[in-house]
Order: structure tokens, then C-alpha cells, then sequence
């Protein structure tokens, strides 16, 4: 299952997000982890310390390898540098599986160890020097965007990512590569604003989207919630004893989390879960054909836009037909 975290900035999406991850790899669920956030606070979150996280290597810095995999023997495309971030895979092309091991996760991924169990961790990668002022930060999320346009996961297997805030997930496509997306909240103007706007841009592109209320302190935080996002709601989560320990560096066992928070993940699970019977391998293919075509047109070169176009092979369908292929 593909999975995203949205919302404002400070609104706790990492927090959640890095709980849920915890709540997975807990139940023995393989578990991706992507830190697709400009804000590089994952790795924090799941326990590391300031040197580990920033020895993670980037993905945005080793695109040329996640390339020249990923296109495998693909004939659309000749090389890797033809490669863009939405990209879709064809006949011959390369794709990934959550469980296996490969040169992508090779030198992308690190095992990150929560009390016992294992999770691969993925970052995008923080602004380098060489970037400011010459280079936005979806071209650090490119590399997630392509991985996610050729990832093929199972029922039981999960893909965790940390998206940017706000609405500025809707400058790519990576917006509709998700099963589903939970967008945290909190109960004020602000925070229900962003959902207000997530809603309206993505409801033309089938997206399950569910909010999670959080830093929800009484009935009357629930009932404002309640009354802005209607049936979206689905859970709320409020002060952690357990979260403060983990922000202080000193998180105690996961097990020790309250059962209320930890009844709030279950549910987050559950809801997850339910939407993989709902897949469409078909609008799926065709939304990356969609935004493909989109980047294609951008381009001011006409020739350099056919070109891209021609990338597509009109016969590839990244569903059951794909899982059963690779």
C-alpha cells in the first residue's frame, strides 16, 4: 500500500507519520520510509540521532543510478538521461518491489532499527549549496515520484511517505500515486484551510483522502473538526506523553505508547487497508500517462517534447498484469 502524509507546516504530519511507520514495522509489516519533505525530519523521528540522519544518502543525488535501473532495456527510452521525473515504465523496463533487494535500494535505502523491527528509510535529501538559487526542491522529489511510478506492492506491504506541506505537493503528479493520503489537521482556520484546497485540487483525480485531527484537546476541538471536514474525519489524536519523551531524544519502548494513540494507528491501518481492493491498475497508468504528456507539452522545444511523448508504450498497464510480469 502507498501512503502519504500531507498538511500544513507544524501541523505534526513527520510526528504522524513516523508513529503509523513505527505501528507497521511493530505488527512485522514491511516497511518503506520516505522522507519527501524539503524539511528533512524522518530520520529524526524514527530515532536517529543529527549524524545519522545526515549520513543518509540522497535520493536526489543519485537520480543517474535510479535511472539507468529503472529504464532497464526499455526500447522508448535510449538513455538514462532521457529520463524525466514522470517517466512511466513500458515493455523491458525495470520495476521495484517492496521486499526484494536491488541496486536502487542499494544505494538509496538505510535499515533503520525501532525496537526490534526493521524499516528501509529513503530521503530525498536536504538543499545542498550547489542548489540555492539554481534549483527548486522537486527536483530533489523527482527521484520519489519516478520510484513511485515504477513500484509494484502487495496487500501487507507498505510505502510510508512524508510529503511536502501545504498544497505544494500538487507541483508534480505524486499527488495521485497514493492508495491513500492523510492529511493531518489541526483544529484551527489554518489547518483546515489546507484541506479545504488539497480537496478541491484532487478531486478530479480519484484521491482517497482522510484527515487525521490532530493536537485535538476536548470536545470542542473535535466538534470544530467535525463541522469543517464532515465524513473526511477520520480520527483524532491528542497530547502524547510518549511523543514529548521522543522529542526530547529519550523515546521510551513503542509499546509503551498510550492506547488511545495507539488505537488512532490502528485505525489508520484499517482504513489503509480497505482501499487496496478499490485499485484501478488502468487510472492509475493513465494519470502518469497524464502528467507525462503535461511535462512533455511544457517543454519549449517541440522536438525535445516528442520526444518524451514517444516514451510511452500505450500497451503497459501498471497493475496485476504488471505484478504478475515482473
Amino acid at each position: 500500500m502507498k501512503i502519504a502524509f500531507v498538511g500544513k507546516g507544524g501541523s505534526g504530519k513527520t510526528t504522524l507519520s513516523s508513529l503509523f511507520i513505527r505501528h507497521l514495522a511493530a505488527t512485522g509489516a514491511p516497511v518503506i520510509a520516505v522522507d519527501a519533505d524539503i524539511n528533512q525530519h524522518l530520520g529524526p523521528a524514527l530515532g536517529l540521532d543529527e549524524a545519522e540522519a545526515a549520513a543518509l544518502p540522497a535520493l536526489g543525488e543519485r537520480l543517474p543510478l535510479i535511472k539507468e535501473y529503472l529504464r532497464g532495456t526499455n526500447p522508448r527510452i535510449a538513455s538514462a538521461a532521457e529520463m524525466i521525473k514522470t517517466t512511466p515504465p513500458g515493455e523491458g523496463s525495470r520495476l521495484l518491489r517492496v521486499r526484494e533487494d536491488n541496486p536502487v535500494y542499494d544505494a538509496c535505502a538505510r535499515p533503520v532499527e525501532l525496537d526490534g523491527d526493521v524499516v528501509r528509510l529513503m530521503v530525498t535529501g536536504p538543499f545542498t549549496d550547489a542548489d540555492l538559487g539554481v534549483a527548486c526542491y522537486h527536483s530533489k522529489t523527482g527521484a520519489v515520484e519516478l520510484c513511485l511510478n515504477h513500484l509494484v506492492d502487495g496487500q501487507g506491504e507498505y510505502v510510508v511517505v512524508d510529503m511536502t506541506a501545504g498544497s505544494d505537493s500538487f507541483a508534480s503528479g505524486m499527488f495521485t500515486r497514493f492508495d491513500i493520503t492523510f492529511l493531518v489537521a489541526e483544529p484551527t482556520r489554518k489547518g483546515v484551510s489546507v484541506y479545504r484546497q488539497y480537496k478541491e485540487y484532487a478531486r478530479d483525480f480519484g484521491v482517497v483522502l482522510k484527515v487525521v485531527g490532530n493536537k485535538v484537546q476536548g470536545q470542542d476541538d473535535l466538534d470544530f473538526l467535525r463541522a469543517e471536514v464532515g465524513d473526511d474525519l477520520l480520527v483524532t489524536v491528542g497530547h502524547s506523553d510518549w511523543v514529548r519523551a521522543l522529542e526530547k531524544g529519550r523515546p521510551p519502548r513503542f509499546a509503551l505508547l498510550e492506547d488511545v494513540n495507539r488505537r488512532a494507528l490502528h485505525r489508520l491501518r484499517t482504513a489503509a487497508d480497505a482501499t487496496y481492493d478499490l485499485r484501478d491498475g488502468q487510472r492509475y497508468t493513465q494519470q502518469m500517462v497524464h502528467f507525462h504528456l503535461k511535462n512533455a507539452q511544457a517543454w519549449g522545444n517541440e522536438r525535445t517534447g516528442a520526444d518524451l511523448a514517444a516514451q510511452i508504450d500505450p500497451s503497459f498497464v501498471l497493475g496485476e498484469s504488471a505484478v504478475a510480469a515482473v
